[in-house]
């Protein structure tokens, strides 16, 4: 079964003081893009597990795959054995979900393959334990999470289909972020509560829309690396439109109405910062084994 796990973005991200579980409740709009890992699954009479093109990546029991199939293997015992072989195309570190996307997609493909009949309740409750990104994944193209990601409300697609993702080249740790996130004393839990409209957000084209967009955690990634923030800096003067930051980083947006707009913004930053940058749809439709086009919620 051969299987394509998007990356995402986070549009919106709102973040909350730390609670007493170590957690930070959030408030984020999520959308799926164009860039993809792919995955193909297979009964084998060898060595089961999962094997990576990528020798930097584990594939132990820290790898999200791995833990997915071991949690799947909990609530539907006696399976039979599979390999799994991953190759990435979705940088790690970089705030796109791309181990977290891979998980939703191998326990999607694992209740296809065993033709278990999961309900997608079951698989949420797998996803929610695997990691806060997951279960977003369950719920394609578009979703607001809140919690610490477990509770999804899908939501319509943003008008501007385009964005334009830059690169940095380098892996912002998340725990780290948030920790630099406590030091400065961040986070308001009156954020979380604010009553959005998102159907109006979705409506708007990309400048009316990038006005409005947030994320809590860019200042404490600026804080934590410096280069980042001059990067971000130097991409809103280039481009003359705000630049956002997915998820903890280090990946940098910002987006725009049309195809052609979108990559022409792409060449202009890698000319002009020697950074990698590349024109994404937005909420695109894709086909992979699991069904065609794939699920959507």
């Amino acid at each position: 079964m051969h299987l394509k796990a998007p990356a995402k973005l986070n549009l919106h991200l709102r973040v909350g003081r730390r609670g007493p579980d170590g957690f930070h409740p959030v408030l984020t709009w999520m959308c799926s893009i164009g860039l993809f890992d792919e995955m193909d699954m297979a009964w084998t009479d060898g060595p089961p597990g999962l094997f990576c093109d990528d020798p930097a990546l584990p594939v132990d029991e820290s790898n999200l795959v791995v833990r997915a199939m071991l949690a799947f293997s909990r609530m539907a015992p006696r399976l039979r054995p599979l390999s799994v072989h991953l190759r990435k195309h979705i940088p790690a570190g970089a705030g796109l979900g791309g181990g977290s996307s891979d998980a939703a997609r191998a326990l999607l493909g694992l209740d296809a393959m065993h033709q278990t009949g999961l309900s997608r309740q079951q698989l949420a409750e797998l996803a929610a334990g695997l990691g806060s990104d997951v279960p977003f994944f369950l719920h394609l193209p578009c979703a607001v999470c809140r919690g610490r990601g477990q509770i999804v409300q899908p939501v319509a697609a943003p008008r501007p289909r385009w964005a334009v993702l830059i690169l940095p080249g380098f892996a912002m740790p998340t725990a780290r972020v948030y920790g630099r996130f406590d030091e400065l004393g961040l986070g308001e839990d009156q954020a979380l509560q604010e009553p959005l409209a998102w159907t109006e957000w979705s409506a708007l084209q990309a400048e009316p829309l990038l006005a409005r967009l947030v994320n809590d955690l860019e200042p404490a990634a600026f804080s934590l690396a410096p280069d980042l923030g001059r990067i971000h800096q130097q991409a809103q003067r280039i481009l003359a439109r705000p630049v956002r930051m997915s998820g903890s980083g280090s990946s940098l947006f910002t987006l725009y109405d049309g195809a052609a707009e979108a990559s022409l913004a792409a060449r202009m930053v890698q000319e002009r910062q020697a950074v990698g940058a590349l024109a994404v749809q937005l909420a695109p439709d894709f086909r992979d084994d699991l069904d065609a086009p794939a699920r959507k919620s």
